[in-house]
């Protein structure tokens, strides 16, 4: 892939005035440079009085960030830190709240709003588009983490943390008294750690690294959780929430003179800081080279989930040109089924899948290698052929093609700057990587053009190979684990410990028992005093401003193909989409269209090995992808179209390779590599798996609308329970299916890609009309019906038969130690959709559901949502329970007959949910939005329309919804994936299926 030039450039402002600036608020400016990489400047400067290090990245970017870190390595597994940074947000000096950052959520203009736990630090970073805003995000964040309310409100502690619950026995159930615990991140916990990947990773540092904190679970495992103390918690505050360990980056089109003296007049220079203690914070411990490679961690989960991996320590942090280059040596060697290392390890047939990636927000960053889906005794033999592919390839040479194609990877996706939420944010934690260990680096982890260049010259001698030798062939540090699944005991280690526990208790410590859990009820039903709600800062709705309308997508006919060109500034990248019209194919064979785009640009074509294919791709594009999608349309969400998605993003100047390479793709590819096809079925199942288990919800909210509409029965069918058990079926049977399978591919690629097509391009005019000059028509069918504005329905003609839904109320097992709960109802006969409806998902998510469902029951995750179809959904993450979920779900219908808010606190969720409506996107994430409006008929102002309505939403408006809530309490189905005991123990009329 052809690079861009990355000339020098100058200041983006004047450095004196930036010294002048910070000196009149007590900083002191340790460099100013130009950051080509951020098309701006960095800033690095050190408050003389608190000692608070400040880096500011100073550039026109409107997405302004501000964020505050602290460094916090742990020295035991209670999660004491993980459970800090979910306490200091509930309530501080300034704003004495309950839940200040639900407040935020709820009120704000935030962009971006969250609180991080890593293994080595606490991160609390904001985003927002308005200076005033991001000003009043800062003062909440920073009174949060300086003068939290942890220190006359232990019941914080208790509810974040852990505390005992007493269930009394109850005679007519015939269930006995019992001890649990209970706790928002205990149960968060419970489930991250229900993930065998996260366990391997945990047991991975654990054995690279145990005289340092990184051989602590810094999250905090269930086991031990229970044994931090509330005195201990305070004391790591007090030790680690200190101004001379904090970390500030500020990023953006910010007002320098007034943020700054902002934070030095309101924190830095106060004279109430955070006490400072004599105690030291916790060391990070010493990383000394070792082996480990006898590792074994017997976990309670499915046969399937077995897997290993194979540590190796890259080195100090501070090289962080050798972390770019052990990256691009894992994408090269193990980024795709083709890649050297990776296609070894499949043809040994040790397991389903291998994949590669770096772990690197840690003092010693380390090239992980894991298979998943172990066969027993696959240990020693993954280590093996990964070594002896090393070592062959540093004898022979690394075929330069590789690391040219993944040279070019790294490249594009740095500079694409597409990370999936706000820039500010990810350059504060990539900064952090280097700055974190050494006050020097502040920006190391953000220069990455010069190391790109020499990384480049590196491929003219030894570079790589050297680099490869020293981190595999020759590593005196490394460590080879195993996560074995083994049998669930009928009472599991915590029960038997909460049941001693339970019998040594006189009716006096139980009724201590019940009396804190009534005092922490107490606290959390207490609604915030008027008083203490003033102290919230606010905007208005006058604040909001008028919308940036993104230019709109033009239909141009003429084009060889139909295309919706979206004329937006992306740095010259190029994006694609090709939308091909798939009605036509029979319903039965439509798991047969996932299986299609899982293929594509996995095996040989007429022109390319598999292999060759995988690194011409990565030479030319930026990427590319096939993908079956659903539109349902606007105005009757009966009908429900099917297309195949073409998405691929390359430089410009790639024109031409950005239509060749896709269409050599769906035209040749050979349906003939039978061991090849099965591997990448497998890593699908693998996949599958993994989502059902760890992000539950989103399934179950899924399956759930197979119960009421059309396009969820479709959904189903290409990509949910429905497809996975087509696809465990199709592993099972491989062999005598595998000559039909070919067969069908066949028949479904003729279908498919000889039906009507409409593209999408982003770009420049200039760029655009340059793609068509090479691209032509490509071969493709015109979608005449697109091109004449028809925008809804089957371009060919056809329209899929797809099975009446059937309302059902189910539960899956899967392997986790959690439940994840969906119950909704199709509702467009009770109240019409519009944007008040979004304004009321705030309110119900971050006030009824937040209290009543996380702060209350426990559960890490919960929300509300309803679509344009009319389909109202509440959902639960991470949750202990089911029954106390579902009952809060049904009440929140009288929650919202009786919502009558203040009116500040209804400009609040205006405001918010206004701001969400108009945060910043992508080149890429707007061209898909107005695509997916055109292709689903909306109207030129859809989204003006629904800004209006949220705009416009009063508490009467909101109270007339209630009855929607009423249906679905009331004839609503229910939908739960989780734990086996926690589904059995429900009293709900559900369909049990064990899925694996």
């Amino acid at each position: 892939m052809a690079e861009q030039s990355q000339g020098a450039r100058a200041l983006f402002f004047d450095e004196s005035l930036v010294e002048e600036v910070a000196a009149v608020n007590g900083f002191a400016v340790e460099s100013v440079e130009p950051l080509c990489e951020i098309d701006g400047d960095a800033i690095v400067m050190r408050h003389g009085k608190s000692g608070a290090r400040l880096l500011f990245l100073h550039n026109a970017d409107e997405n302004k960030a501000f964020s505050i870190s602290f460094k916090t390595p742990p020295v035991d597994d209670t999660g004491v830190f993980h459970i800090l940074e979910h306490s200091v947000l509930c309530g501080s000096d300034k704003f004495p709240v309950k839940e200040p950052f639900v407040n935020l959520l709820k009120t704000s203009m935030q962009t971006f709003l969250n609180a991080l736990t890593f293994p080595d630090k606490t991160m609390y970073p904001v985003a927002s588009t308005n200076d005033q805003d991001l000003e009043n995000l800062a003062d909440v964040y920073m009174d949060a983490v300086l003068h939290p309310a942890i220190y006359r409100k232990r019941a914080v502690f208790e509810q974040e943390g852990w505390h005992y619950e007493l269930d009394d026995a109850n005679a007519e159930a015939g269930t006995p008294e019992r001890l649990r615990y209970n706790g928002v991140v205990f149960n968060e916990m419970k489930g991250a750690l229900s993930d065998p990947e996260s366990v391997l990773y945990r047991g991975m540092n654990t054995e690279l690294f145990p005289d340092t904190c990184y051989a602590f679970e810094s999250g905090g495992h269930p086991r031990a959780i229970p044994q931090l103390t509330y005195e201990s918690y305070l004391d790591t505050h007090a030790r680690h929430y200190r101004l001379d360990n904090s970390y500030i980056v500020l990023y953006g089109d910010i007002d320098a003179e007034r943020m700054l003296r902002f934070l030095d007049r309101r924190y830095l220079s106060a004279d109430d800081c955070a006490p400072r203690t004599p105690a030291e914070p916790n060391p990070m411990g010493e990383c000394k080279p070792s082996v480990s490679l006898d590792a074994v961690v017997p976990m309670a989960t499915a046969p399937e989930n077995a897997c290993v991996g194979l540590g190796y320590t890259i080195g100090d942090a501070r090289d962080f040109e050798r972390v770019l280059a052990a990256d691009v040596l894992m994408d090269a060697l193990m980024g795709g089924n083709e890649s050297p290392i990776k296609r070894a390890v499949l043809d040994a047939g040790i397991g389903g899948d291998a994949t590669a990636f770096l772990m690197d927000s840690q003092a010693m960053p380390v090239a992980l290698f894991e298979l998943k889906g172990a066969k027993p005794g696959a240990k020693q033999r993954f280590m093996e052929i990964v070594e002896g592919e090393a070592a062959r390839l540093v004898a022979d040479g690394i075929p330069r093609d590789l690391l040219e194609a993944s040279l070019a990877q790294l490249s594009f996706e740095l500079r694409e700057r597409d990370r999936g939420m706000a820039d500010g944010v990810v350059l504060a934690m990539n900064a952090l990587s280097g700055w974190l260990y050494d006050d020097a680096l502040a920006t190391t982890y953000l220069r990455y053009e010069d190391a790109l260049a020499h990384m480049r010259e590196g491929l003219d001698g030894r570079y790589y190979e050297d680099v490869l030798e020293s981190l595999i062939v020759k590593s005196n540090h490394k460590a080879l684990l195993e996560v074995k699944p083994v049998e669930a005991e009928d009472d599991s280690e915590e029960e038997r410990e909460l049941a001693e526990k339970l019998a040594g208790l006189d009716e006096a410590a139980k009724q201590a028992i019940r009396d804190d859990v009534a005092e922490l009820r107490a606290m959390q039903e207490a609604p915030d005093s008027p008083e203490a709600l003033a102290t919230l800062p606010r905007l208005g709705t006058s604040d909001i401003g008028t919308a940036k309308p993104d230019p709109a997508a033009v239909l141009d006919a003429a084009c060889p193909l139909p295309c919706l060109r979206h004329e937006l500034p992306s740095r010259h990248i190029n994006y694609l989409y090709l939308y091909f019209d798939a009605n036509a194919v029979a319903f039965d064979d439509v798991p047969y269209v996932t299986v299609l785009c899982m293929l594509l640009n996995k095996l040989d074509t007429a022109n390319h090995s598999a292999a060759e294919l995988d690194v011409f791709m990565r030479q030319h594009l930026g990427s590319m992808r096939f993908f079956p999608d659903t539109y349902v349309s606007a105005s009757d969400p009966d009908k429900v179209s099917l297309r195949v998605t073409l998405s691929a993003s390359a430089l410009a100047e790639e024109a031409a390779q950005l239509s060749a390479i896709p269409r050599e793709v769906w035209e040749t590819t050979k349906f003939d590599a039978k061991q090849k096809i099965l591997d990448v079925l497998v890593q699908r199942r693998i996949g599958m798996e993994q989502t059902f288990a760890n992000e539950g919800h989103t399934s179950a909210t899924n399956r759930l609308s197979a119960s009421y509409f059309r396009a969820g029965v479709l959904r189903q069918k290409l990509a949910g329970v429905d497809f996975y058990l087509f696809l465990k079926d199709l592993i099972d049977n491989y062999d005598e299916r595998f000559d039909a399978l070919a067969a069908k591919l066949e028949e479904v690629r003729a279908t498919v890609f000889g039906g009507p097509a409409l593209a999408s391009f982003t770009g420049s005019a200039e760029e655009c009309d340059a793609f068509w000059a090479a691209a032509g028509d490509m071969g493709l069918v015109r979608d005449e019906r697109a091109a004449a504005g028809e925008a809804f329905g089957a371009g060919c003609g056809c329209e899929l038969a797809i099975p009446k839904p059937a309302p059902r109320n189910e539960a899956f097992i899967v392997p986790c130690d959690v439940s994840y709960s969906a119950k909704g109802a199709p509702t467009l006969d009770v109240v019409e959709h519009s944007g008040l409806w979004s304004v009321i998902a705030n309110a119900l998510s971050f006030d009824y559901l937040w209290n009543e469902v996380r702060v209350k029951g426990g559960a890490y995750g919960v929300g509300f949502r309803r679509g344009e179809e009319g389909f109202a959904r509440f959902y639960s993450y991470r949750d202990p329970g089911v029954d106390g979920t579902l009952a809060r779900f049904d009440a929140a219908a009288d929650w919202l007959a009786a919502f009558e808010p203040d009116e500040a606190e209804m400009e609040g969720y205006i405001v918010a949910t206004v701001a969400a409506h108009d945060a910043p996107a992508k080149p890429r994430a707007i061209a898909r939005r107005e695509d997916g409006a055109f292709l689903c008929g909306r109207a030129a102002d859809w989204r003006e329309k629904l800004r209006d309505e949220k705009l416009a939403a009063t508490p009467a408006a909101i109270r007339s919804c209630a009855p929607v809530l009423r249906k679905v309490a009331d004839r609503g189905n229910v939908c739960v994936f989780g734990n086996e005991d926690i589904i059995r123990a429900a009293k709900q009329p559900l369909e049990v299926t064990k899925l694996f």
